[in-house]
């Protein structure tokens, strides 16, 4: 039986990345987007207890509407799900459970890109709560966080291919930078930039799309398309004749 994924964004863009991203998987995508939370966000009396509030009422929604796991991938939403999460009754994913799990089990410099201020302060408490519950003894380097300014307004209105020029320079400059750690695109939105400076440059830069189908598909147990495994079965058997 297809597996349905409620997927809850804030921005309609995360839409084609997340659908390219799981196409090979026999899993239906219903996409939820709501931009806010984002747009409230430099409000004076918002607060963290509204951020809450509304992650749960969808997160909530999304289940009720008949989806087997819900995959956020927004940050900002991301940045609550420990407290939230555990009063859905489906799994729930964070866009960077992975890369949490990428942390945990290979320790080193980790330098965090963004793009939205508003997701640093969670993401990395995410982060450093993730060590904490990390029970190996093995040193562990430095982590840090780093803004690439003025680049999220660019793709909160629409203009895609001038965020994608703006972050891939950041994210090249920051590789130059910091030759001896891991960068990475901590926002699912960075995701195509990452890819463009690994093709041109060389240089890896980590993305949440990098191991997102394969962490589904060890967390859910996702499945790859029959069409696709069939296509795959007669190309080898074809090699064989």
């Amino acid at each position: 039986m297809m597996m349905t994924i409620g997927c809850f964004h804030a921005h309609y863009s995360n839409i084609a990345l997340t659908e390219e991203s799981l196409a090979p998987y026999e899993v239906e995508l219903v996409h939820y987007v709501d931009p806010g939370l984002d747009r409230l966000k430099h409000d004076d009396d918002f607060s963290e207890a509204v951020t809450h509030e509304k992650v749960s009422q969808t997160l909530q929604w999304i289940a009720h509407c008949h989806a087997d796991a819900i995959l956020v991938t927004c940050t900002l939403f991301a940045a609550v799900l420990e407290q939230e999460a555990q009063h859905v009754p489906v799994p729930v994913i964070g866009i960077d459970d992975p890369l949490l799990q990428e942390i945990q089990q290979n320790p080193g410099e980790y330098i965090l890109a963004f793009t939205n201020p508003a997701t640093i302060e969670g993401t990395m408490a995410r982060v450093n709560l993730a060590l904490q519950q990390d029970d190996k003894d093995e040193q562990r380097n430095g982590i840090e966080a780093v803004l690439i300014p003025s680049t999220f307004e660019l793709i909160m209105r629409g203009d895609k291919e001038s965020y994608l020029a703006a972050v891939s320079t950041g994210l090249q400059q920051l590789a130059e930078q910091y030759p001896d750690s891991t960068v990475v695109a901590a926002q699912l939105s960075m995701a195509p930039a990452a890819a463009r400076i690994t093709a041109d440059t060389g240089m890896l830069i980590y993305s949440p799309l990098a191991s997102l189908a394969a962490y589904l598909e060890k967390k859910l147990g996702v499945a790859l398309s029959l069409i696709i495994c069939f296509i795959t079965l007669y190309l080898y058997q074809s090699n064989l004749c």
